[in-house]
């Protein structure tokens, strides 16, 4: 399986996520580029999630449908003719960092998916349906890593 490319020009993979794109910040989903999707993809699925939440790993966005042709997504916005699921605050798209006070900085694993098909994943998924369905069904994927504390 080849990997895609994924990258912010926000913050360096492992590095911290600016206060911007935080939920006590402005909300504003980080901008994202890619590379390497394999030609033969039909969808591509992005996924947010939180496996250091108190309550376990806690989905901030998710979004299925997208252009299989975009190299990116600009700061605050999805592809035309995508689907941004209900993330875990309960709300449609990106629901930024937003980790218990005190705790030392929660990862943010923000995975990109290229599917051979697209794809039926519930609009409030879990972290683990999500799961079943994206790492079952994937041509390649890549993952970029942004840390947050409060």
């Amino acid at each position: 399986m080849t990997g895609i490319e994924l990258t912010s020009s926000a913050f360096e993979d492992h590095a911290m996520i600016p206060r911007r794109h935080a939920l006590e910040g402005q909300n504003v989903s980080p901008p994202l580029t890619w590379s390497g999707v394999p030609d033969e993809a039909v969808e591509l699925a992005l996924l947010c999630e939180d496996p250091d939440a108190p309550s376990g790993t806690f989905v901030h966005w998710l979004v299925t449908g997208i252009d299989p042709h975009a190299d990116g997504l600009p700061a605050g916005e999805t592809t035309p003719g995508s689907h941004p699921h209900r993330n875990g605050f309960g709300e449609s798209g990106w629901g930024g960092p937003l980790p218990p006070v005190g705790d030392d900085a929660h990862r943010y694993y923000f995975r990109l998916y290229a599917l051979p098909a697209p794809v039926s994943v519930p609009d409030a998924a879990t972290s683990d349906q999500a799961h079943q369905v994206l790492d079952r069904q994937q041509l390649a994927s890549g993952t970029l890593v942004g840390l947050y504390r409060r």
